[in-house]
């Protein structure tokens, strides 16, 4: 086993069977725990034998199986934005070494990535696996572990999904095209005959085509940019029966200015801002005659007005034939037929809200392909789409019975009536109580607190780095932010007081974010400082800051001098009159579905007063 093999915190937690909080309360309270040697600040690496040591040490259950330590070994040898490479190297090293010679591997794409040699003791490793968990097996567990490791990078469509879109568009063996194929999940998922695919990303391609080939798949996986310079369906088109695509959204460089003129806009020249309908054409223009597309869009795609022209030429035409929303922050499916010279134009186009319910998108797409539909497919005319707008979002054409609107009146009703939360107990005191006092900045001096603040230029909107803001710190959501892994990010842990220059308090409960603009954490010693009795006092000195004229200078915040049961007890009716704020603000939230909720039902017939 290599001895430089790293871990990652969620890495830590898997080995022992524990929460990511726990290893990172772990390196709060341990002067011994690990030193990072290599990650970010929000996502260190630590080396696995420095790890285990420790816990061993410390009593601590562990078990790192062969599956780990071969891909800790593989992680070792390369760094994270390589780490694709490595995958893809092993992958073609077990299909040689499961057919005994390099036939297979040599129709891989990727060229002198497939071909690039592989030490010993990765060969033997790999030997290993494939002997225990078989080759396919082996291999599934090291893509498993990548897409873990990059799961903000890799944005992999889930199983679930993907087993639906394999029975909505070729439940039988046919051919199969993903032009946009990622790590291989759509083509993994559909029975196909054959499967032929095509990605952007070298090491992505040559996983895939490793995936498919060690299911026995015939398959062909060429590296490179379908729109830009299609390999595969441009020369197959007559033979595709169906093509799945999880395109990337929101992609302003798709080749607008190169692409003017290609035969496959059919419905119209997507706009330089409209990529996902430039891959919904390319899809049609790559399926035969009557086969399906199913594609994942934003749901934004359904209702953009740039796009309006071409959603209408695909009603126009019969092809888009359904499109569904698959629930809040998830993407929208959009089901499509390539017309036939001889079909008649459909009338209706289904519009249905999933909320989960798989099994009704497969049963409700079946009538449409059937032209047998139910009294309660929620299809719209669509002759009423052909507005000024063409928005084709299925909770805009959303037909509420009054069984429905009675059950979410009544449903924000119970809510609003559950949300009381009672104030904390405290004591009236006969006269003020004068305690000790000490400031902020004593301390920290004293080694109690640990003040840090975000770097200055720091920027949101960008990168895959989970980002605490100042709306977080006031709703107390996760982390909404995103922003780039530049040197200075502060990560943030459980226990860690953060504030804002506008006033907001929060105590932190979870790892995995850094601190973002403007923002200061306050890391408590906890065996000397209650973090929660620190944030009742930042809050208040906050609140006589913003509500005069002075500046609030946190160094200079007065804190009394208390010992730590007694700071708890303080502690924990702050805590509680924080949770009463969320509770109430809450409430108001409730209280305004519940009013729009009546409102509607009132104007629409569905309620009357009583």
């Amino acid at each position: 086993m290599n001895s430089d093999a790293t871990v990652s915190t969620g890495d830590i937690a898997r080995l022992v069977g524990m929460g990511r909080a726990a290893v990172s309360n772990w390196r709060r309270r341990h002067d011994d725990f690990p030193q990072p040697v290599g990650g970010t600040a929000s996502s260190p690496l630590f080396l696995l034998r420095e790890v285990e040591s420790w816990l061993r040490r410390h009593g601590k259950p562990v078990a790192v199986s062969l599956g780990d330590r071969v891909w800790q070994h593989l992680r070792a040898r390369a760094d994270d934005l390589r780490l694709g490479e490595s995958v893809a190297a092993a992958g073609a090293l077990l299909l040689r070494l499961r057919d005994g010679d390099d036939r297979q591997s040599e129709q891989l794409p990727g060229g002198a990535l497939v071909q690039r040699a592989v030490d010993a003791d990765s060969t033997r490793l790999l030997a290993q696996l494939a002997a225990a968990d078989g080759f396919l097996g082996a291999f599934e567990f090291l893509c498993t572990r990548y897409q873990q490791a990059h799961s903000r990078r890799l944005l992999a469509t889930s199983d679930e999904l993907c087993s639906l879109i394999a029975r909505l568009v070729l439940p039988a063996d046919g051919t199969v095209l993903d032009p946009a194929c990622g790590l291989g999940n759509l083509l993994y998922a559909v029975p196909a005959g054959r499967a032929l695919g095509q990605e952007i990303d070298e090491s992505s391609a040559v996983i895939t085509a490793v995936r498919l080939r060690l299911r026995d798949v015939d398959a062909t996986v060429l590296a490179g940019d379908s729109l830009r310079h299609d390999e595969i369906g441009a020369h197959l088109a007559d033979t595709i029966d169906a093509v799945v695509c999880d395109p990337p959204f929101n992609d302003r460089a798709w080749g607008y200015d190169e692409l003017t003129g290609d035969p496959r806009w059919e419905y119209g020249l997507p706009p330089r801002g409209e990529p996902e309908l430039a891959w919904v054409q390319h899809c049609l223009a790559r399926v035969r005659p009557g086969g399906l597309v199913a594609i994942l869009m934003p749901p934004s795609a359904a209702s953009r007005r740039p796009g309006r022209r071409i959603r209408g030429n695909l009603l126009r035409a019969g092809a888009l034939r359904a499109v569904v929303s698959l629930g809040t922050g998830m993407s929208d499916l959009w089901l499509l037929r390539r017309p036939e010279p001889t079909d008649r134009a459909p009338q209706h186009l289904l519009l249905l809200e999933s909320d989960g319910d798989f099994a009704g998108i497969e049963a409700a797409w079946d009538r449409v392909l059937a032209d047998a539909p139910s009294a309660h497919d929620p299809l719209v005319a669509i002759i009423d789409l052909l507005d000024d707008d063409v928005d084709v979002s299925p909770a805009r054409h959303r037909v509420r019975g009054t069984a429905e609107v009675g059950a979410e009146f009544r449903a924000a009703l119970e809510r609003f009536r559950s949300t009381a939360v009672e104030p904390p107990a405290l004591a009236v005191l006969d006269e003020q109580r004068v305690l000790p006092m000490t400031t902020v900045g004593e301390l920290a001096k004293a080694g109690s607190i640990l003040v840090q603040t975000a770097p200055p230029r720091m920027a949101l909107n960008a990168g895959d780095v989970p980002a605490l803001t100042s709306e977080d710190l006031v709703t107390g959501q996760t982390p909404s932010g995103l922003t780039r892994s530049i040197s200075g990010l502060v990560p943030v842990e459980p226990g860690d007081v953060v504030t804002a220059p506008t006033g907001p308090v929060r105590v932190v409960a979870d790892s995995g974010a850094v601190l973002g603009p403007h923002l200061t954490s306050y890391r408590v010693d906890p065996d000397r400082l209650d973090p929660d009795f620190l944030a009742g006092f930042l809050r208040h000195a906050g609140r006589l800051a913003t509500s005069g004229s002075s500046r609030l200078d946190a160094r200079r915040v007065r804190v009394p001098r208390l010992p730590l049961a007694e700071q708890q007890d303080y502690g924990r009716a702050f805590r509680a009159l924080a949770d009463l704020e969320d509770s109430l603000r809450q409430t108001a939230e409730l209280g305004a579905a519940l009013v729009r909720s009546g409102l509607d039902g009132l104007a629409d017939g569905h309620l009357r007063p009583g």
